[in-house]
């Protein structure tokens, strides 16, 4: 499963010019530690966070200087992670940033949002519902292939496949599309396929 399949698109975000104020009604409105802020291309300049409005706090007790937008109390240095990255490697990323959310970037441009909480709900979701979903929405529904020809096991989120299926393009979208849902950590596909429709030597053969 990577992170686009969890993060939200919802992205609450603010731009450089946006008063301390207002920034700090969002974070309260929406519940949320921090918010990306971006240009009007969605470009990601920076962050603001609760540990910025503390440190503006301090900086207005210690000097009586009031920040008036997001700006100048924005932290510039912003880790993100990539849309295809796997879960694992973003909960792994976040327990050694010691972080609750990271910001979700492609090409530089803000894309989504991932918490602990999207994380932990996907990994909590039973085992026998994940294997449902594959038998009959992945297997019977998208590849029109009979379940009853793939054995299929899950446990704590681990799927692993074992059989025969009609070709390899088949064996390898079922393990793509397993991959990429909620609550699968890992896929470990041991299926073999009786026609391999990659070989550009079958296909010849096929056609003469």
């Amino acid at each position: 499963m990577e992170v686009r399949d969890l993060m939200s698109t919802d992205v609450i975000a603010v731009g450089p010019k946006t008063s301390i104020r207002d920034a700090a009604r969002l974070m309260y409105r929406y519940q949320v530690s921090g918010v990306p802020v971006v240009d009007i291309d969605d470009r990601l300049l920076g962050i603001v966070t609760e540990g910025d409005f503390l440190r503006m706090e301090i900086e207005r007790l210690e000097s009586g200087n009031i920040p008036e937008d997001v700006a100048s109390v924005m932290t510039r240095t912003v880790k993100t992670i990539p849309p295809e990255m796997d879960v694992t490697g973003a909960a792994r990323f976040m327990q050694a940033e010691d972080v609750k959310r990271l910001v979700v970037a492609e090409d530089g441009k803000v894309v989504g949002i991932i918490s602990r909480f999207d994380i932990v709900a996907a990994f909590t979701r039973p085992d026998d519902l994940i294997e449902d979903e594959i038998r009959e929405d992945l297997i019977r529904r998208v590849l029109f292939v009979d379940p009853e020809t793939v054995e299929v096991a899950v446990a704590n989120g681990i799927v692993t496949f074992v059989g025969s299926i009609g070709t390899r393009t088949e064996a390898r979208l079922v393990e793509e599309l397993a991959r990429r849902l909620d609550g699968v950590v890992e896929v470990r596909n041991q299926l073999t396929w009786r026609l391999d429709d990659t070989d550009q030597t079958t296909h010849d053969e096929v056609r003469s």
